[in-house]
Formats: structure tokens, C-alpha cells, sequence
């Protein structure tokens, strides 16, 4: 019990923190850090003449989320020119969705979806097709990409791309009826490029302007912080818009940098040039480069685990050395891996980087691991390594049993496992292109084990109860970045990062936990998102 507390700058009454603790209780916070937690009677004195004091009318506190593994800045970037379908029921909402945007666009614009749905998660049980967009949209150019597989673009952004009649770009999969006319539908990673490319870049202020609205939609979510894992041809040039929000002070979560090498061939130039340039944990609590990854050598990459992978003896080699001079330099590591011949073949290079310079102090890390055996589970514990995991499979789990076996998804990732190991585990969720970035639909996986597209659910031995399931998503994610002890929980001495939830995660019935948001989220003890519900002093 506190006695006598100083002043708070931030006082919030009448809520409730710990779930078997139903008295209402008081969060003192002072300097941006936890001051006192404690029942309401003892922390009235913390009120002061300066203080913010804000009734939360008995609402659940959870310490603010973080995701282990989310595309903040390339989801943010584009935010405010795509849709979002990953909380959409229907195929007909979906279409709906881009009707609106083209009546409300001037004709020729682009109506983007990119990611983050499956059709299976539709009553339709169907993707859309280029008629279907031609009709929701027929004076705009339309692309509707699924996940990383595969796209629809209606006529019109066939004939912007040039895919209509051309001929494709080299590594463009464009499908063609028995007549020859395009269906719509283009697959490969050159695809998204080629359609990126026509789409046109935003300027930076639009980027700017996307990433606080993105930043905002986070907040919504209890969301005050992520480790943000870079992306595909995704290089520390494009990183601009967010430093110039960070130096501007218009940034509202804690982001956490893993800068990816992005010329194929030369990744061991490209690291050795960014780790000379760049001092480890350039930044502040706010913005910081804290390594390299997920992406460090072309050839080791095992995209979405849907076919075998075989890591060429040069590419391994690359890996080796790249992972050596990243652990010489004292900076950590945060890999793709979903095949578990992928996860060994990282692990034979981090192994031999161990014997000279040890990876797990360092922080090496290992991001999705949903294949995981125990073989290589022993490996990875005995070398000290981290892992990240999120719900990729909630909307991938038929498809990966198609390819695996239903038997190996429905262990899939072993997170039982994971945590009887003791692994440092942090939870996410692979947003915004593999799987939708709401942070409630990831827990709701995390405890239920059920796939939105009706594969198989995952076993109950590997679901997770409510507490566990938080606690890798705020503790849990916080230690990847190295910040245990200073973030993730609710206990004075930390940073004040919090969420004040419309409904309690502890209670509500399974299915009603993808649709919980927060009344009030704050970041180091500053309102990021205010919730019409709540009463704010001077709203």
C-alpha cells in the first residue's frame, strides 16, 4: 500500500486490474512511468491541483499490447488509400466496402485491398471476381490482393497495369480464359510490384498523413507498441515519413525496427554498411532500430510454408556470414521461419556463430516457428533464442493442412510446447497482409485454436488460456525487444503504457473477444485514443 504519494500527472480511478481483485483500484502515473498501483481510498491523495484524474466506471486495465511481428510502417504507409476486409463477414459487404470508396473517389483513382482476408472467412465462401469488381467499381481500377497468393483486378486495372492485352512482366502470373482474355486473377510477387507500380507512390506527406491515421486505428485496439520486422524490398531509404512523425512528436506507439537486407546477392554488403552507419538502439523509448531482420538472405526464405524449401549451399553460406557479422557487432536477429527445414537450416548457422559469440544474450530470435519439432525446439531452447508467433494460421489453416496434413496443423505452432521450454515468447500477428492487425481476433486464436476459413482447429493441448495469452502478448513481446522489467506490465517503475478495454477480456464469452476495443489508451502516460464513452477532463 502506498502512503503519502506525490502527485500524479495522470490519475485513474475506479477500474479494475487484477482479475481476482474486484475492489476498484486506482493506476498513479508520474514522468511518463507507473507511479502506484493500489485500491481507490489509498491513491486519493495523489490528486493534485495538476492532476488529470479520469473515472473509468469500473473497466477492465490490461497493460498495452504489443505485437511481436507487425508491418506498421509498410501497412501504414498506404493505410488511408486501401480497404480493409479482414473483419468483413460477406463477400457482399466486401464488394459494398468498394462501391462507397468509388462513389465518394474521383473516377480513375485506385480502390485498393491488400491482404489480411481469405475467402473463406466469407458466407460465400468465394473470392471475388474481376465481374464482381466491375460492378462495385466500373470507373476505377480495382485490385483486391489475397494474403501473398494471388489478386483479382477488375478491367480497368488490368488495362492501367497493361496486363490486359500485353504481354506480362517476367514473373507475372496473369490467367487467361480458353479464349485468352484475362480472368482478372495474377499471381507472384512481381504481380503486387507491377500493380504497386501502376497504383504510384504516395508523396511522403500522404505517407505521413496514413501512418497517424494508421497509428490511431492501432490505438483503438489497446495497441501502444510493435515490433515492426520491415518487409520485402523494403530498405532503410523508405523509412523517412516515420522518422520525420517521430521527430515531430506525432508518433503514438512504441515501434521496435528490424532493418531487412533488400539486394539479393549482396545482403552481406547491404547489413555491413547499415550496422557501420547506424549505432545499435539508435532511437529513443519511442522509436528504435533494435536489429536486423525478418528478411537477411533472398534464398533463405520460406514464404508461407506452403511448399518445400530448399536452401541452396550459397545462400547458406550468406546466412552464415551475415549472421556472424550481425552477432560480432553485438546486434540481434529476428528471422522468418515457418518450414521446419527452415528453422534447422537457420539453426546450423547460429549454432556455428554460438561458438564464438553467443545468439541468444544477443537476442536472436526466431518469427512464426508454426513447424516446429522437437528437435528443433531443443536446439533452439539450448542456444537461448526468442521466439515470435502469431495467428497466421486463422486464416491459413486449410489451406497449410492441404499441404501438410491436418495432423501437423492442428499442432501448429506447438505453443504448449513453447512456453513447458521456457521460452521468451512473444505473441502477434503478422499484420496487415497475412492476417488482419486487430490484436483481439489474434487472442481470440491464441485461446480457441479455430481457423475464420474452416480448417482444421488447433488441438486443445496447444490453446492457451486467457492470462498466458495477454501476458505473451504485452510482457512477452516487450522481452523480444530486450525491455523486460521496463514495459508490458501493470507494476510501478514501468512505462505507463496501458489500455482501458469497452468490455472485460475476462469474462466475455470466446466469441465476443475479437470484438473488444479500448476506451483509453495511453503511451507513457499520454492519451493515444479516447473512446466517446469515456468521460476525458475537458473533452
Amino acid at each position: 500500500m502506498t502512503t503519502n504519494p506525490p502527485e500524479a500527472d495522470l490519475l485513474l480511478t475506479n477500474g479494475r486490474v487484477d482479475p481476482a481483485d474486484p475492489r476498484p483500484t486506482s493506476v498513479a502515473i508520474r514522468g511518463g512511468l507507473i507511479q502506484a498501483i493500489a485500491p481507490d481510498a489509498d491513491l486519493a491523495a495523489a490528486a493534485g491541483p495538476a492532476t488529470t484524474t479520469v473515472d473509468l466506471g469500473g473497466r477492465r486495465v490490461i497493460p498495452g499490447l504489443i505485437d511481436s511481428h507487425a508491418h506498421v510502417l509498410r501497412g501504414g504507409m498506404t493505410w488511408e488509400r486501401e480497404l480493409e476486409w479482414g473483419e468483413v463477414g460477406s463477400l457482399a459487404e466486401g464488394l459494398a466496402l468498394i462501391s462507397a470508396r468509388a462513389a465518394a473517389a474521383p473516377a480513375g483513382e485506385w480502390i485498393a485491398v491488400v491482404g489480411g482476408w481469405h475467402p473463406g472467412q466469407f458466407a460465400e465462401r468465394r473470392a471475388p471476381e474481376r465481374a464482381d469488381l466491375d460492378r462495385a467499381a466500373p470507373d476505377h481500377p480495382c485490385f483486391v490482393q489475397r494474403l501473398y497468393d494471388d489478386a483479382v483486378l477488375n478491367t480497368a486495372a488490368l488495362a492501367a497495369c497493361g496486363l490486359f492485352d500485353g504481354a506480362a512482366p517476367d514473373g507475372v502470373e496473369v490467367e487467361r480464359d480458353v479464349a485468352g482474355a484475362p480472368t482478372g486473377r495474377v499471381r507472384g510477387l512481381a504481380a503486387f510490384r507491377w500493380v504497386a507500380g501502376a497504383m504510384g507512390a504516395a508523396s511522403g506527406d500522404e505517407q505521413r498523413r496514413s501512418l497517424r491515421a494508421f497509428g490511431d486505428h492501432l490505438a483503438g485496439f489497446g495497441i501502444t507498441g510493435a515490433i515492426d520486422p520491415g518487409g520485402f524490398g523494403f530498405g532503410f531509404d523508405q523509412y523517412g515519413p516515420l522518422f520525420d512523425l517521430w521527430r515531430a512528436d506525432e508518433l503514438g506507439l512504441r515501434l521496435r525496427l528490424f532493418l531487412c537486407a533488400t539486394r539479393q546477392g549482396e545482403e552481406l554488403d547491404e547489413i555491413d554498411e547499415l550496422t557501420r552507419v547506424l549505432p545499435r538502439d539508435f532511437g529513443d523509448d519511442l522509436l528504435r532500430v533494435t536489429g536486423i531482420g525478418e528478411l537477411v538472405v533472398s534464398g533463405c526464405h520460406d514464404m508461407e510454408g506452403l511448399a518445400p524449401v530448399d536452401f541452396d549451399r550459397d545462400s547458406r553460406d550468406r546466412l552464415l556470414a551475415v549472421s556472424r557479422l550481425v552477432a560480432e557487432r553485438g546486434w540481434p536477429m529476428h528471422v522468418h521461419t515457418i518450414l521446419d527445414s527452415s528453422i534447422a537450416a537457420v539453426l546450423d548457422a547460429w549454432e556455428a556463430v554460438d561458438a564464438d559469440h553467443r545468439v541468444g544474450p544477443l537476442g536472436f530470435t526466431l518469427a512464426h516457428v508454426e513447424d516446429m519439432s522437437v528437435a528443433s525446439l531443443g536446439r533452439a531452447r539450448a542456444l537461448g533464442l526468442k521466439l515470435a508467433v502469431q495467428n497466421r494460421l486463422m486464416l491459413r489453416a486449410a489451406d497449410t493442412a492441404r499441404a501438410w496434413g491436418a495432423e501437423r496443423v492442428e499442432q501448429s505452432p506447438p505453443l504448449r510446447a513453447f512456453v513447458d521450454a521456457g521460452f521468451a515468447i512473444g505473441a502477434g500477428t503478422d499484420g496487415t497482409r497475412v492476417t488482419p492487425i486487430n490484436p483481439w481476433r489474434s487472442l481470440w486464436w491464441f485461446v480457441t485454436g479455430r481457423a475464420l476459413e474452416g480448417g482444421p482447429r488447433r488441438g486443445a493441448a496447444h490453446r492457451l488460456d486467457r492470462a498466458l495469452a495477454l501476458r505473451l502478448y504485452s510482457e512477452g513481446s516487450a522481452a523480444l525487444s530486450g525491455e523486460a522489467g521496463r514495459r508490458g506490465r501493470l507494476v510501478p517503475g514501468q512505462l505507463a503504457d496501458l489500455a482501458v478495454l469497452d468490455r472485460d477480456y475476462f469474462t466475455v464469452g470466446e466469441d465476443e473477444i475479437p470484438a473488444i476495443r479500448s476506451a483509453l489508451t495511453v503511451v507513457g502516460g499520454r492519451p493515444t485514443h479516447v473512446a466517446d464513452g469515456l468521460c476525458w477532463p475537458g473533452s
